[in-house]
């Protein structure tokens, strides 16, 4: 008895139009793989069997978690043999929790592009290419929106036929390799945590509306309540057994900022607001300029603006069409630390006003002024 001897029992006892009762078959397998003593898993790592609930699962599965690690399947990263439709294979794949995507994106194609988008930069931690029989996505044969999501959450996966399963000793070689991946995807998405640099990924689109308690008039609470930047200090960062001291200099431009407008009647809100920067919202709105400001902020490095400028563009868009789907667009803002030159006019042609350091305090383009997030 082993992985093969369980993957093979999932496939020849599950019936989906059996139910998912207690009783059935299929479902007692499955629920029963928590307790299974036979399991040669990883160190530190246990099997739990997912059949569905009250409607029996399409496609069910078989979690793989880190008894330390993440052990939730709605977020996060975790290991899986998913089970196509038709039982016909099952694939052990490095799953992205799609769960929690439901109330930000819905359970249709926003939350899949969300999916593949962020699988992708995965890839390049996990190195895929280097992995001979892996692929990208599964299969599982299924036009439900839960399998559709499982198909796009995928970063790498081995694909088996369930009539033909390799030994033990080759499914587990895989399961190692699959462990490997979930380490170096944990690792990046750790040092993309510390980095405090907004230019190697989004992790996630989960942002939930945020404004004054009840309802109150802007003048009955502190504009800066919700603003709460990250620590501007240095911090160390481990990377692979080097350490590397990083300036937070990208969280103390938020937060200088966030002070400056708020003197200027502006409402800087960074709690809950992961993954944007910053947003801004008027505490006295006025006519025509009711909504909220999506700050994206970047440092200018080396007095070069130019990719500065391209990452606040792209991720000022990106975010627009993900995050404001079902709501009003936003005005959008890229925040500076040091003036942009010739590259202000371009974001004004679209449509984004910019705002940068300056040897007064802050200046800015002709549509941050008009904005009044700058003086005329």
């Amino acid at each position: 008895m082993g992985i093969r001897d369980m993957l093979a029992e999932v496939a020849s006892t599950y019936d989906r139009a059996a139910g998912s009762t207690r009783e059935v078959k299929g479902q007692q397998v499955l629920r029963g793989v928590a307790s299974r003593t036979d399991l040669v898993l990883p160190p530190g790592f246990r099997a739990e069997g997912h059949g569905g609930q009250t409607t029996p699962a399409a496609t069910p599965w078989i979690g793989v978690f880190d008894k330390q690690g993440m052990q939730d399947p709605k977020k996060g990263l975790y290991l899986a043999y998913i089970f196509s439709a038709d039982l016909k294979n099952v694939t052990l794949t490095l799953q992205q929790g799609i769960t929690w995507l439901e109330e930000p994106l819905g359970k249709g194609r926003a939350r899949e592009e969300h999916l593949r988008h962020h699988a992708a930069r995965l890839r390049r931690a996990v190195r895929r290419r280097e992995n001979v029989g892996w692929v990208d996505e599964p299969t599982l044969r299924d036009a439900a929106t839960r399998p559709r999501a499982y198909e796009a959450a995928s970063v790498i996966a081995k694909v088996y036929d369930t009539a033909q399963l390799p030994g033990d000793i080759a499914l587990l070689e895989d399961l190692y390799l699959g462990v490997q991946s979930l380490r170096r995807a944990e690792e990046f998405d750790r040092v993309w945590w510390a980095s405090g640099e907004n230019d190697a990924f989004q992790l996630a689109y989960a942002i939930k509306e945020h404004s004054p308690q009840g309802g109150a008039s802007p003048r009955d609470f502190d504009p800066l309540a919700d603003f709460h930047p990250k620590d501007s200090g240095d911090y160390t960062a481990e990377i692979k057994a080097r350490q590397q001291v990083k300036q937070r200099s990208h969280e103390k431009l938020v937060e200088d900022f966030g002070r400056y407008v708020a003197g200027r009647g502006f409402t800087p809100i960074t709690l809950r607001q992961h993954p944007k920067d910053l947003v801004l919202r008027q505490q006295e709105p006025s006519e025509g300029q009711k909504g909220e400001w999506l700050v994206e902020a970047k440092i200018v490095r080396h007095g070069n603006p130019t990719v500065a400028v391209r990452e606040a563009l792209g991720q000022l868009f990106e975010y627009r069409h993900f995050l404001y789907a079902k709501q009003a667009s936003p005005f959008l803002v890229g925040l500076f630390s040091e003036e942009i030159g010739v590259y202000a006019s371009y974001l004004e042609e679209n449509g984004i006003a910019s705002v940068w350091r300056s040897d007064e305090g802050w200046d800015g383009s002709s549509r941050a002024r008009g904005w009044g997030i700058t003086p005329s």
